[in-house]
């Protein structure tokens, strides 16, 4: 007789907003986050404090009368209230996120300085006490009979796994990538099993390394007397196609930018009157920097400017230099610091250039040496999505350093193969954990130190290989000082961040401040598709997962990067982690299109459907593993509707219902270059469970849900937005109930039979179009009141700027949205000069943008001059193009013309525009400037529509919590 399954707590509640702030929390600031993003990059981890949740949320107990009187003595359970604060607390929420928010949010508004209102710490960084621990322990034995294993099986960069071990529950995490795979063993399993003990043996060994690296190194770095090289900067160039001298490709001159301490270089092809083969550099202070030729570069767009003859060079000509292996590196600047701790600039001198030179010489003597021997990478830059660096002569992965560069890295790798033996000789059985935690330190050298790492004058800092998720090429680069630099940092980020992981571990669970009687914790790291896990029948209670988004990030064609090299030392310690030549991209579950790049038009299609099957093989497998009583948790985003289209199928054809889902707000605040584009900032927690086998046969199609599908998505809209979610996230929130309905009577048809008349499968993408359709009808009337419906035109800006909050959107969020509002297709909103669309976004033109001159006077747009307008959008832009060119007195005259002071639809327009355009401004400047004369407009001459509180007018500055915050 099977077991009944336990109603989880996340199958009725989850804190949506408490999650929300305190994931932006956590990633509020690059130097806050959790250690793991410090110990070795992985692409879009997720928070810690949400992953933390749905953890436990999904293995304990909802709440009940019952569960109470089996703890009478533990307050925490004695009622709902106090259970769900004891979830909150169990996740490191120790304070009150929405009050604190909610005042933040005041002093953004109104620019003032205020104590910072979160009082305490980040979530993650709060030891959960050893007596809740014991006691979520006991509930969680009493309700599964022992303790639930947690199973990951796309673990990635480790978030859910590392939160479930510091919780002391036995945990499984996967991941097919021998990188990724790596983190995992590093960042959860040797901290969950050594602790902090490790980290003497760390110090010691990680110091010799290092020290012998620098004594190889040092010749090549020479510092003067009177400073300490810090990091040189370059750029690239290549021959003038017409005199043959190099032309440096550099955007701007610019070295640092901050008032009273400006500096730059000066470009100078000439000395003492001759002219030079190559250009040489002189750095500039404060007042004596030229800021307009600072601003200016040599490289814009893909071309350059040839400072011989001012004449442009074609980009095609560059990358043919740079494929024929004409493109030269210039040192330009050298960032150094004085003994007073100054830090500044000098140019290159001889001592640099021939240290330079030095370095090549070595390099070219090793390379043959180092490339059979297996310390330096032989392997390609293979076919992919990204092929910018081989357009720049970056063929193979070694190219990607320059020989100076590569000397570094090559050293470390040659130094840690010689280390090994001595190591393992020296601590048994300890020795690979601190060899593996060693290695590490490689990966982060490397992805600070290379062709495409970079100089951020605004910080002052040097930028990362990946601080996108791309392989984007850099015109100027930046270089550590390789010997007693580089890897004395990467040892203080490792030694750092093992130490904060594995504090966090062991004081969570710690019965004294000695940190006695540690916490006994399972872990265990697979490396392998997460089709075939390595696990019994229904061994797993939890499977949680954040699954690769689609086509958001292609994992392994970005960890080559680090697998060709890491292979040669983490593969000396687990090499079944690194059996292949590179990562393994055929098994990968990412809708990747250059799979099927010889199927022509057909790759996109395909590379879907191949997304569809591995998910569905990961899900079914999931099912296999998964305990009948037990669920899976699956965090998603995405705003393609292809992406939850297959996401949805995988889950469906492979026996899961989705009970229920939980939109969070995961993603950091936007930064001031993204304040006028929206981006999805929610990940959606679906819930799911084991699909009963036994069930009815009656035939179900869309037309008999559809109507349960409205009211799902209905209901989910009104109960979400209260928790802040807006826009699209408030549309990606309605795409879990709905898939829930369908999970619920799957299989369901497609009203719409095959070409032969048969009934066919429903694709979830039918469904999300009416849960869609129910959101703008709802969104519409909220913004509009009584005049509930419009024109097609009008009703598309206004839930678009509504949806996204932004001037600039995807396209293929427009394209839905579009055909929501009524069938509209983005070519006709083009053709009406509603939007310009290119490179995959979608714009809305301003109304000086939609003026049109001549032409048919019924063609839609900005008219001033017509008669009458067949859409409301046009007569409203109209209006707003002349109270800005004429004045506020010439837009009246053209509306009481009109009539439109008095017309009803137009005023609806008029306030439903005022609700939904965002107010944002950036140090004064509005960022939708026609948003400031619509409220000028109104306010004048509209007495009736009623203006947007003053929380709408938010005013983004570059640091909000630096720049409101009091230091105390």
């Amino acid at each position: 007789m099977s077991k009944p399954k336990p109603r989880v707590l996340i199958e009725d509640w989850l804190p949506v907003a408490e999650l929300g702030i305190e994931s932006r929390r956590e990633r509020g600031a690059a130097s806050a986050l959790p250690p793991l993003s410090f110990l070795h990059i992985w692409w879009a981890r997720r928070p810690l404090v949400a992953s933390a949740a749905v953890v436990l949320a999904g293995v304990l107990p909802a709440w009940s009368k019952e569960l109470a009187k089996a703890f009478p003595d533990a307050v925490e359970l004695q009622d709902e209230g106090a259970y769900r604060c004891w979830l909150r607390h169990l996740v490191g929420i120790w304070g009150d996120p929405i009050s604190a928010r909610r005042k933040y949010d005041e002093a953004v508004v109104t620019g003032r300085r205020i104590p910072n209102p979160f009082t305490y710490k980040q979530a993650f960084r709060n030891a959960v006490p050893r007596t809740d621990i014991d006691l979520l322990h006991e509930v969680l034995t009493h309700t599964w009979g022992e303790l639930p294993v947690i199973a990951d099986p796309t673990a990635g960069g480790g978030s859910i796994p590392w939160a479930a071990s510091r919780l002391g529950l036995p945990v499984v995490a996967n991941d097919l990538n021998g990188v990724a795979a790596s983190v995992l063993k590093a960042g959860v399993e040797i901290p969950a099993t050594h602790g902090l003990t490790l980290l003497p043996e760390l110090k010691k060994w990680g110091g010799i390394l290092v020290g012998r690296v620098e004594q190889r190194l040092k010749e090549y770095f020479p510092s003067g007397k009177a400073e300490t090289v810090a990091t040189y900067l370059y750029a690239n160039a290549i021959p003038c196609p017409r005199t043959g001298r190099l032309v440096p490709l550099m955007p701007d001159k610019w070295l640092r930018k901050s008032t009273g301490k400006e500096a730059a270089v000066r470009l100078l092809t000439k000395f003492d009157g001759v002219e030079l083969p190559e250009p040489i550099f002189k750095v500039t202070f404060g007042g004596n920097v030229d800021k307009t030729d600072a601003s200016t570069g040599t490289t814009a767009r893909g071309k350059a400017i040839s400072p011989y003859d001012n004449l442009v060079i074609d980009g095609d000509y560059i990358k043919q230099a740079a494929q024929a292996g004409r493109m030269k590196r210039i040192l330009y600047a050298v960032a150094i610091r004085k003994p007073s701790g100054e830090r500044t600039f000098r140019a290159p001198t001889r001592t640099d250039l021939d240290a330079i030179a030095a370095a090549e010489a070595k390099y070219a003597e090793v390379k043959d040496v180092w490339l059979a021997t297996g310390i330096f990478p032989t392997e390609e830059f293979s076919d992919g999505n990204d092929q910018r660096p081989k357009h720049y002569g970056l063929d193979h992965w070694i190219d990607f350093y320059s020989p100076r560069q590569a000397l570094v890295h090559g050293t470390f790798g040659d130094e840690f193969a010689q280390l090994v033996p001595e190591v393992q000789e020296a601590l048994g059985d300890e020795a690979d954990a601190v060899l593996f935690e060693l290695a590490l330190m490689q990966g982060t050298a490397l992805n600070w130190n290379s062709r495409l790492s970079s100089w951020d004058v605004s910080r002052q800092k040097m930028r990362s290989v990946f601080d996108r998720h791309d392989f984007a090429f850099k015109w100027t680069s930046a270089e550590f000082e390789g010997a007693s630099a580089l890897y004395s940092w990467c040892l203080h980020q490792l030694l750092d961040a093992y130490g904060s992981i594995a504090r966090l571990l062991d004081q969570s669970g710690a019965s004294s401040s000695d940190l006695e009687d540690r916490l006994p914790r399972d872990v265990t790291v697979l490396q392998g598709s997460g089709a075939s896990l390595a696990l019994p029948n229904g061994a797993v209670t939890h499977v949680c997962m954040d699954p690769p988004y689609y086509d958001n990030v292609m994992y392994a064609e970005l960890a080559d990067y680090f697998y060709v090299w890491e292979k040669r030392t983490l593969g000396r310690l687990i090499p079944d982690y690194f059996r292949d030549d590179l990562t393994d991209k055929d098994n990968e579950a990412v809708a990747n299109p250059v799979r099927f790049a010889a199927m022509g038009k057909r790759k996109k299609e395909l590379a879907r459907l191949d997304y569809e099957m591995k998910m569905a093989g990961i899900f079914a497998e999931c099912r296999r593993v998964l305990d009948d009583r037990g669920v899976l948790s699956v965090m998603f985003t995405h705003k393609k509707a292809d992406a939850w289209d297959t996401l949805g199928m995988g889950l469906l054809q492979a026996g899961f219902t989705i009970e229920t889902s939980w939109p969070v707000n995961t993603e950091p605040e936007r930064s001031l270059h993204q304040a006028n584009m929206n981006s999805a900032a929610s990940t959606i927690m679906l819930v799911c469970r084991k699909r009963d086998e036994g069930h009815d046969n009656t035939t179900v199609y869309l037309d008999d849900i559809e109507l349960d599908i409205r009211r799902a998505a209905r209901a989910a809209a009104t109960r979400f937005q209260h928790d802040g979610i807006e826009g699209v996230d408030l549309l990606l929130s309605t795409y879990g109930p709905t898939l829930s309905v369908i999970s619920q009577r799957w299989p369901v048809y497609s009203s719409t039979p095959d070409q032969d008349g048969r009934d066919k499968l429903l694709r979830p993408e039918e469904a999300l179009a009416l849960a869609r359709e129910e959101i703008v009808n709802l969104r519409r009337s909220r913004l509009v009141g009584k005049v509930a419906k419009a024109d097609l035109l009008t009703d598309f800006v206004l839930l678009a700027w509504d949806t996204f909050a932004a001037r600039e959107f995807p396209f293929d969020t427009a394209r839905l949205l579009a055909f929501a509002v009524g069938g509209l297709d983005i070519d006709q909103l083009v053709r009406a000069k509603v939007v310009a669309k290119s490179s995959g976004r979608v714009t809305l033109l301003t109304p000086s943008e939609r003026v049109r001159r001549g032409g048919d006077s019924r063609t839609p747009g900005v008219r001033p001059d017509a008669a009458s307008f067949d859409y409301i959008i046009d007569a409203v832009d109209t209006a707003l193009y002349l109270a800005e060119h004429d004045g506020m007195p010439a837009a009246k005259r053209f509306l009481d013309k009109h009539g439109y002071t008095v017309d009803a639809a137009f005023i609806s327009t008029l306030q439903g525009l005022i609700n939904a355009m965002p107010r944002t401004r950036v140090k004064g400047e509005w960022i939708v400037p026609e948003a400031k004369c619509l409220d000028t407009l109104c306010t004048l001459y509209f007495p009736d529509v009623t203006m947007p509180e003053p929380s709408r007018a938010a005013t983004l500055v570059e640091d909000q919590t630096e720049a409101l915050f009091e230091v105390e």
